[in-house]
């Protein structure tokens, strides 16, 4: 057997430099015999962070790695193992704890995903496309950049983000699967001072992609310039009001409250062990008439895409609500079984060292027809929230409560001034129930977004059009 090569030296195929197929082959059939399922997944991947902050370099990170998992699923039992050598002996030692969750079997092999040849993006390596010098000097001209452009700019914060995950996954019939993952992003923030005030603002953009649109300058001085825009408008923000309201959500990243307040509560294993707002609402109505929510990991180069998810399974464009009416669910293949449907391209892991559960990929609300202006300039009392940061969500009901990081107080179909600390309280069967108007700019975020799930980040994607909400509740220091 060859020697193992080096990490992003050759294109990764561990069964000619690490392990012998068939052996391990043997191996994983012997692992899942008389379960329901399992796989072999092998993974190898490097990223780097690059962190400029407050006029200087304050981290520059290298990480690489590799490691396979093995699982074997008997109903709704499976037993997972891992391990960072990629040996016979290793994968043996791995087999035999995973076969633990078969016991005494008498299951029947699920059949295997569906082939695919489709390719969502391309097989680059962010890390090594550009030298270290020229990444680092574009930090520095970003921070140089926003300096120069407005003397109330106290602090800049700029990271460039890259890296890949190539991995193979064997299944027990003898199918061989691969996929080469590119990801890129940079972040970019900034605080400003007037008068003893300070605020901030931020933004960011990335894919499945290399570099090269996030360092042209045209792109990322659009950049630079908006969490500049967005700092200078906190300056002369309001203190928020507090009560029940009309709520208008601008479009793009705000569908990060459809991820987590809605999304999370569709996804299979929790609907099957009956612990989501959604459980056994399948067919009936919860949603506004007109509110249509997809999942779609098939949308080329965008962060949360995937050729093949991590079980094999060609991703897919998913209908969750129709017409206000719930219609599917995420599924990986071991809740599709139990529940009998079938997966739907959504068993994700963060890496080797996790099992696959089912996961969001590109979380979307489909566009309307209202103009957004007329949206806005229909509310009579209420806030306009175009940016959020961070929240807080109940899966078990949907509750959530969200930071807007960029609103402004609306009265009688008038823009009055910014708000600041304002807060988004409501649950999410609620909110989607109470969408009065959906507008037709339907935009996706700018690629920024990672989903935390049981200890798991992935990557993933939020889109949804300009909405008008009645009934929220609005936390603020402000009177109304």
């Amino acid at each position: 057997m060859p020697a193992t090569t080096k990490l992003g030296d050759t294109p990764f195929r561990p069964f000619e430099t690490d392990l012998d197929q068939s052996r391990a082959l043997a191996v994983l059939r012997r692992a899942v015999a008389g379960g329901d399922d399992g796989e072999l997944f092998i993974e190898r991947r490097r990223s780097e962070i690059l962190a400029f902050d407050d006029g200087r370099l304050r981290n520059a990170s290298y990480d690489s790695g590799s490691g396979f998992g093995l699982r074997a699923v008997a109903g709704g039992a499976a037993g997972y193992a891992h391990s960072t050598e990629l040996t016979d002996a290793a994968l043996a030692r791995a087999a035999e704890t995973a076969r633990l969750a078969v016991r005494d079997g008498g299951g029947t092999m699920a059949p295997p995903p569906p082939g695919t040849n489709r390719r969502l993006y391309e097989a680059m390596d962010p890390v090594s496309e550009h030298p270290l010098a020229l990444k680092i000097d574009l930090l520095k001209e970003i921070d140089a950049y926003l300096r120069a452009k407005d003397r109330r700019v106290v602090q800049v914060s700029a990271s460039l983000a890259g890296g890949v995950q190539e991995i193979v996954i064997l299944r027990p019939e003898g199918g061989l699967v691969s996929d080469h993952r590119p990801m890129s992003r940079l972040n970019i923030s900034v605080i400003v001072e007037h008068e003893g005030l300070r605020e901030s603002g931020s933004t960011g953009a990335g894919g499945r992609r290399g570099y090269d649109d996030l360092i042209e300058p045209a792109n990322w001085r659009a950049m630079a310039d908006e969490a500049l825009r967005q700092a200078l408008v906190n300056l002369e923000a309001e203190e928020a009001p507090a009560g029940v309201m009309e709520v208008a959500l601008g479009p793009g990243w705000p569908g990060i409250l459809l991820h987590e307040a809605i999304g999370h509560g569709l996804e299979g294993d929790f609907n099957r062990k009956g612990t989501s707002a959604f459980t056994e609402l399948m067919g009936q109505r919860v949603a506004a008439p007109g509110i249509t929510v997809i999942d779609d990991g098939t949308l080329p180069g965008r962060r949360g895409s995937l050729s093949i998810d991590d079980e094999g399974t060609p991703s897919n464009r998913t209908v969750l609500i129709e017409d206000g009416i719930l219609v599917g669910l995420m599924q990986d293949r071991q809740n599709a079984r139990l529940m009998g449907t079938a997966p739907t391209g959504n068993g994700r892991r963060q890496s080797h060292a996790h099992p696959p559960m089912p996961r969001m990929t590109n979380t979307i609300m489909l566009g309307g027809e209202a103009d957004p202006a007329d949206i806005v300039a229909g509310i009579k009392d209420g806030i306009y929230a175009v940016n959020f940061g961070g929240g807080q969500v109940d899966i078990t009901n949907g509750k959530f409560v969200f930071a807007c990081t960029e609103a402004y107080r609306v009265k009688n179909g008038k823009v009055l001034h910014p708000v600041k600390g304002a807060t988004l309280i409501g649950d999410g069967p609620s909110a989607l129930r109470r969408i009065r108007a959906v507008g037709n700019d339907m935009a996706m975020d700018p690629g920024i977004g990672t989903c935390g799930k049981n200890g798991q980040g992935v990557p993933v994607g939020v889109g949804q059009p300009t909405l008008l909400i009645e009934g929220l509740t609005v936390g603020g220091a402000g009177a109304g």
